[in-house]
This record gives structure tokens, sequence and C-alpha cells, in this order.
């Protein structure tokens, strides 16, 4: 009786649980939408398949082992053999597991390689600089080629390389848009540099990765891909409209709270240039001190 409650309850837990898993929306990191995403999304399904092939290959040696040897099969005077050890099996279980770690150590490296250089397929694209700098907690997007700045959302064009160049006016803070490419940190003083592309256009969802106080929770923005006659249109009808960033309005944005969307002119990296020898004033005047002012 006990044994068929247990069925019971175990089949009712497993549909529950089949229920619930099949409402939910598929993890953005699996569905990529570029080609660094891809990469990392194929390699957490090699990690999946391998480890799911070995907690299966040891759940099914131990439930042969447990059946095999079990005590009521063999007499109550029974007495085990004394055994030294087996070279074949230790060199099985040891040899086994190294070969597993140096094949993901080896796939893990070249991938790190591949992800942190421009994407392949877009070596000959000239990428879109733009300068993705963080504040508690807001997300200010610098476009210094178009000399324009935007808050909170972010326009890409699809089928180009984009080189983000990122740094924090506050705390660490970490850039992830999960469908384009993974996480990588923005620190005070000093820059980072993380390369994607978008394969297609669309909406992806970006946000702060690291926890940077209160308001880490919606430390977010949206990212908008698409082609490049549309973005050239936005950037015209941005020129156009918004108004010019000014170094006051721009010590107000830095202020900690949380604000929606908003477009402007110019960019801050005019007043407010940022760490390292990427930094427009730098590429102007080799001898200009670069940094926060």
């Amino acid at each position: 009786m006990k044994a068929k409650m247990k069925g019971t309850l175990f089949a009712t837990m497993m549909a529950l649980s089949a229920i619930v898993l099949g409402a939910c929306e598929p993890l953005l990191v699996l569905d990529p939408k570029g080609p660094q995403a891809q990469r990392q999304a194929d390699d957490t399904m090699l990690l999946i398949y391998v480890m799911s092939a070995i907690v299966i290959a040891v759940f099914t040696i131990m439930a042969v082992m447990l059946y095999k040897y079990r005590a009521s099969k063999q007499s109550p005077d029974y007495e085990p053999p004394h055994i030294e050890g087996n070279m074949l099996v230790e060199a099985i279980c040891i040899g086994i597991p190294v070969i597993i770690v140096i094949f993901l150590s080896v796939v893990s490296v070249k991938s790190n390689y591949i992800v942190e250089a421009v994407p392949q397929g877009y070596e000959d694209t000239e990428p879109l600089v733009v300068y993705a700098s963080s504040s508690n907690w807001k997300w200010h997007f610098s476009y210094p080629e178009e000399n324009i700045e935007t808050v909170n959302y972010l326009y890409i064009p699809a089928g180009r390389a984009l080189e983000f160049r990122l740094y924090s006016h506050g705390p660490i803070t970490s850039f992830w848009i999960p469908q384009l490419g993974g996480q990588k940190y923005a620190m005070a003083d000093m820059e980072t540099v993380l390369h994607l592309a978008a394969d297609q256009p669309g909406e992806f969802m970006g946000r702060n990765g690291n926890f940077s106080g209160v308001g880490f929770a919606e430390n977010t923005f949206l990212t908008t891909a698409m082609t490049q006659a549309e973005f050239d249109e936005w950037v015209q009808e941005v020129h156009e409209t918004a108004e010019p960033l000014t170094e006051e309005i721009f010590e107000e944005l830095l202020e900690p709270g949380h604000l929606g969307t908003s477009t402007y002119t110019g960019t801050h990296l005019e007043f407010s240039p940022p760490p390292g020898p990427h930094s427009p004033v730098s590429e102007r005047d080799p001898n200009a001190e670069v940094g926060h002012e």
C-alpha cells in the first residue's frame, strides 16, 4: 500500500513539474540571435550533453552494482575475497575523467578566443562603436560617430559588427545582452571592450548582470536591432528632434535613481571623457589627459 502511494505521489510530482516547465519561456541564452551568443549556446548544450551522459552512466553503473552485489544474493556465511585492485578498472576510472576535462578545457579556451574577437563573418565590416557606461541605476549609450547619446535603450544595425567600450561612473556593473553574447564587466577608471553582432532585426533585453546596490533589479535596457537604412533614419530623426546633452543635464542623469528612456544630440564624452586609450579625446590629441572630470 505504501509503495502504491509513493508511486502515485511521484507520478503526480512529475506531472506537475512537466506542466510548470512547459509554461516557461525559453532561456534567452539558448535562443541566440548573434554569432557570439550562438557559440556560447552551442558550448552550453555541449556541456549539458556531456554532464547528462556522465550522470546516466554513473547511475546505471550504480544500479547494476547494487543489484548484482546485493547482500540478499549471498549465503549467510559468505566472506568476500581480498582483492588487491584491478589496473584496468583504475585506469578507466582515472583516464575517462582526465580525457573529459582535457576535452572541455580545449573547447572552453578556443571559444574564449572566438567570443573575444570580432564576430565570425563580420571581419570585413566596419564596426559600430558604442560607449556603454553605467551609473546608479542607468545605462548611458554614447555614439561618437553619430554624435548621439541615449539613456536606458540601445539602437543597433543588424548585420554589422558592434564594438562596445564599457566603463562605469560608479560601482562595478556587468553589461549583458543574453541573446547577443556573454556579459562583461564595466568598471570605473578602466575600459573593457566587448564585440557583438545581431544577425537579424529584433528586440533583445539587456541588463546589468552584477549586483550594484538596491536598484540593481531594474538596471535594464531594451536593445532594438534594425536594418542599416532604418538606423540611419533614426540618427537623422534624433538630430532633428532631440535636445542637446549638456554637462548640467548629464550631472543630473548621474544622480542615483531610476529613469525612463531619453535621447540627446551630442555625447558626454566631450566634457566627461571615458578612461582608457580609446577615449575620443586621446585619439584626437595624444597629449590630452584621459579620465573622469
